[in-house]
């Protein structure tokens, strides 16, 4: 498969801290690549940094053989690549439906898409008019992917949906983001195992800031002392 994300052995510093010291990881287009780790292994400074919102000081990002490290975050987003970053980051005050026309890229970019967003999202439809504040963890985090599904996005960098929610909300999130795979490339941070082996083709584990294994989910799910020594899960 052709990859539509390349990421060659970037470092990243917060301030004194070198949080990235050595991340590669390769996103294929049209398929769903997880981002696999310990709490602190630096999953979502990894994120951040393909986005430019922490920027590598070393190594290269690619986007369809384009770089792109270097470059802000909004010349990144309009070259379209979409971020779902953890804790949602919704507009509280603001109703859904303004939550998501706040995402145009263009003109008509949310009329262009509203149908496949409300069939992937159907309770997004029917609380259109309400503020996001009022909407459940659950539906928040629907808001949070729907409004990155509004521009034309070739790639998705999504981190953490399943956080904190309900087992049955989980189930419809896994089921929405498996099928926007079909139209968008997906790099996912998910500590939650069953739910990152459910959606994943393929994986990166990051080890205390270093890409430390890769391959087929279908491998790894079979590989228990792999599993046990990377993520502490039986």
């Amino acid at each position: 498969m052709t990859p539509i994300l390349e990421v060659r052995d970037i470092h990243t510093f917060i301030g004194q801290f070198h949080i990235l010291e050595g991340v590669s990881a390769t996103v294929h287009t049209g398929g769903i690549t997880v981002l696999l780790g310990r709490n602190g292994a630096g999953k979502t400074t990894t994120l951040r940094s393909i986005m430019g919102l922490t920027p590598p000081t070393r190594g290269s990002i690619l986007l369809d053989g384009t770089p792109i490290h270097g470059k802000q975050a909004h010349t990144i987003a309009q070259m379209g690549v979409g971020y779902v970053p953890e804790h949602r980051a919704i507009f509280r005050s603001l109703t859904v439906l303004e939550n998501l026309r706040l995402a145009e890229r263009k003109k008509g970019d949310f009329a262009h898409q509203a149908d496949f967003i409300f069939e992937l999202f159907p309770d997004l439809k029917r609380l259109i008019e309400l503020p996001g504040g009022n909407l459940s963890g659950g539906q928040q985090q629907m808001l949070a992917v729907a409004r990155a599904l509004v521009p034309e996005n070739r790639l998705l960098l999504i981190d953490e949906p399943s956080e904190g929610l309900a087992p049955v909300i989980i189930e419809q999130l896994i089921a929405a983001i498996q099928r926007l795979s079909g139209q968008v490339s997906v790099l996912l941070v998910e500590q939650n195992f069953r739910v990152a082996s459910k959606l994943g083709q393929n994986y990166v584990i990051i080890d205390s800031g270093h890409s430390a294994l890769d391959g087929r989910m279908a491998d790894l799910v079979k590989d228990q002392a792999l599993i046990q020594r990377y993520l502490g899960v039986a």
